[in-house]
C-alpha cells in the first residue's frame, strides 16, 4: 500500500475544532442522513486495538428506535427510582425527552475478548478512540454532537437490553443532531506547556 498524502493542516483543523454539543443545542426534527451515522461508525471501526480486538460495538438508534429506548431508560430509572425511594418526576421526564430531540442515538458498548488476555483498560481506551473518530466525523460535518454517561450507562439490569454480558461493559451514549445555530462553541484548554515534561539526553 502506498503511504497516504494527509494534509496536516486539516488534520490539525479538524482535532482542535472538535467541539461537543448539547441537547439545548440540537434542531429538533431535521434527521440526519444514515448515510452519515455509517459514515462516523465505519471511522469509529478503524480505531488502533491491541490485537485487533476491535472490543467497541454499537447499538443506533433513531426514528420510532429513540422511542423504544426513551421508555427503555425513563422506565427502568422508574423501576429502580421507586424501590429506592428517590423516584423525581422531572428526571423520568428527561429520560423519556431528551432521546427524541436527536437526530440519532447511539448506545457505545465494549465487549471482552479474553482470549487476548488484555487489560481491561486497553479496551475501554480503544472503544474511546473508536468514538473520538466518530467525533471528529460528526464535527467535519458540521453537526453537534456529544458523549454521556448518564441513564443507565451504570445500571446493571441494562446490559441484557444491549446485549451485554457481566464482563462486557456499557459505556455510554453518543447522541448526534444538526446544530440549532451556525455558531460553534468555543474551545478552552489550558496550555500544553504545563501538562509536558520532556527528558531529552
Amino acid at each position: 500500500m502506498q503511504k497516504p498524502d494527509f494534509n496536516i493542516e486539516e488534520v490539525n483543523k479538524i482535532i482542535r475544532g472538535r467541539r461537543s454539543m448539547f441537547v439545548a443545542q440540537f434542531k429538533e426534527n431535521d434527521p440526519i442522513d444514515d448515510a452519515i451515522i455509517e459514515e462516523m461508525l465505519e471511522n469509529a471501526n478503524w480505531a488502533p486495538t491491541h490485537k485487533l480486538t476491535q472490543p467497541w460495538s454499537f447499538t443506533v438508534f433513531s426514528g420510532d428506535g429513540l422511542v423504544k429506548f426513551a421508555d427503555f431508560q425513563a422506565n427502568l430509572y422508574k423501576e429502580r427510582a421507586t424501590k429506592n425511594g428517590n423516584f423525581i418526576e422531572a428526571t423520568f421526564q428527561k429520560f423519556k425527552e431528551n432521546p427524541l430531540k436527536a437526530s440519532h442515538v447511539i448506545a457505545i458498548k465494549m465487549k471482552r475478548d479474553f482470549r487476548a488476555n488484555l487489560p481491561v483498560m486497553e479496551e475501554i481506551a480503544a472503544v474511546s478512540m473508536a468514538v473520538q473518530n466518530m467525533y471528529l466525523t460528526a464535527s467535519a460535518h458540521g453537526l453537534a454532537a456529544y458523549w454521556g454517561t448518564g441513564g443507565p450507562t451504570f445500571w446493571p439490569e441494562a446490559k441484557e437490553w444491549f446485549g451485554l454480558g457481566d464482563e462486557d461493559m456499557l459505556m455510554g451514549f453518543f447522541y448526534v443532531a444538526k446544530p440549532a445555530t451556525d455558531s460553534w462553541p468555543e474551545g478552552r484548554r489550558k496550555p500544553i506547556e504545563e501538562k509536558v515534561e520532556w527528558v531529552k539526553g
